[in-house]
């Protein structure tokens, strides 16, 4: 059973997301603060981390968990991100897509809020799916 991390500070969507992963068989948990999120990977390593990227303690926490992840936890890095965000309806920069990239944003996928709930299951279905693929082998015997 694949076990989701949903990290956000708004309880109510990720008790809906959870409510919903829960129902297509996979083991999820919350954190609402970047900082417990780290300490409970570092207790179990999930399979899928689904992050937010605005928190009350910072506009960019997300942003920065997602680097901690990739470049000062080695036991986390390799861990498919989803980045969920409403930066956009408060900011307008169009973040989106686009912006992915391994040093300034170390992410897998990237969707905005308010997000319809077939299209979150659809993405975590697809990076569970191809983060459990063996990598390719190149080169003959």
């Amino acid at each position: 059973m694949p076990y989701v991390l949903i990290i956000d500070d708004d309880e109510d969507f990720a008790s809906a997301a959870a409510k919903v992963l829960r129902n297509g068989g996979h083991e999820v948990a919350i954190e609402v603060s970047p900082e417990s999120a780290i300490s409970r990977m570092e207790q179990r390593r999930p399979d899928l981390a689904i992050l937010d990227v605005m928190f009350p303690e910072s506009i960019s926490a997300g942003f920065e968990l997602a680097r901690t992840i990739y470049r000062k936890r080695e036991r986390l890095r390799g861990i498919p991100v989803l980045m969920l965000t409403a930066v956009n309806a408060r900011f307008p920069f169009g973040f989106g897509p686009q912006d992915i990239d391994k040093n300034w944003l170390p992410v897998s996928d990237f969707l905005e809020k308010p997000v319809d709930i077939d299209v979150l299951c659809s993405r975590v279905e697809e990076l569970l799916s191809s983060s459990s693929q063996p990598a390719a082998v190149s080169g003959s015997l």
